[in-house]
């Protein structure tokens, strides 16, 4: 069965960074888009970042110059790395795809900017 399982969450400072991770099981992630979306307490769940399988990738506007997502397709693994964090960037961190025409999400991976 295809499963997405998040981590590198944590505690950071503002200004810090994080690289967390999506690995996949029971399916090869080579041929497939991983989609990254975050969901601040209150808030509904935003698109944050994407990598399809070759490669391209795309942003929200508030994490381009920020956020790189790239993947390892030897570890079926795709990474955001998150430089510059701010208060703004604390939410549960997901990733998502789409495998055989179903939608499969991990669990999340909070990530809380604070002082």
């Amino acid at each position: 069965q295809a499963q997405l399982l998040e981590s590198g969450g944590g505690l950071v400072q503002p200004g810090g960074s994080l690289r967390l991770s999506c690995a996949a099981s029971g399916f090869t992630l080579d041929y497939y888009a991983i989609v990254w979306f975050r969901q601040a307490p209150g808030k509904q769940r935003d698109f944050v970042a994407a990598i399809s399988s070759d490669g391209s990738t795309n942003y929200t506007a508030s994490v381009k110059v920020r956020f790189t997502i790239s993947r390892n397709n030897a570890w079926n693994t795709v990474y955001p790395q998150m430089n510059s964090l701010s208060v703004e960037d604390t939410a549960v961190y997901y990733c998502q795809t789409t495998y055989k025409s179903r939608n499969y999400w991990g669990r999340g991976t909070q990530v809380t900017v604070s002082s």
